[in-house]
């Protein structure tokens, strides 16, 4: 699978990932992936990576090394991670054009 159209980062993204990887000495990149779980399907899943798995899709964009598990490549294929700041909190948005259904609360995603 071509990694380079798996995921995007808006500059909001790079921006707090990089500042995220800078307070950890260990992580060598982020790892994104898909979990079964919630009222519609699957739910994003981020964290640091520790090590590369062979299987990884691995992306490196803007000087970040972005890692994507390999069940997780094709539920992911063209989204666009952006990073939202408001008064009330900021979080990671993952604008996915494979997403069929959101849960109200936002928690999981179908496709």
């Amino acid at each position: 699978m071509d990694t380079q159209q798996i995921i995007s980062l808006t500059p909001a993204a790079a921006g707090r990932v990089r500042e995220l990887l800078a307070r950890q000495e260990d992580a060598c990149g982020i790892r994104l992936g898909v979990k079964t779980t919630g009222c519609s399907g699957y739910s994003y899943q981020m964290d640091f990576a520790r090590a590369v798995d062979p299987q990884d899709e691995v992306l490196e964009t803007d000087g970040l090394r972005i890692l994507v598990a390999p069940d997780a490549a094709g539920l992911l294929q063209g989204t666009e991670i952006d990073f939202v700041e408001s008064k009330l909190g900021a979080q990671f948005v993952f604008n996915n054009p494979k997403e069929k259904a959101r849960c109200g609360c936002g928690e999981s995603f179908s496709v």
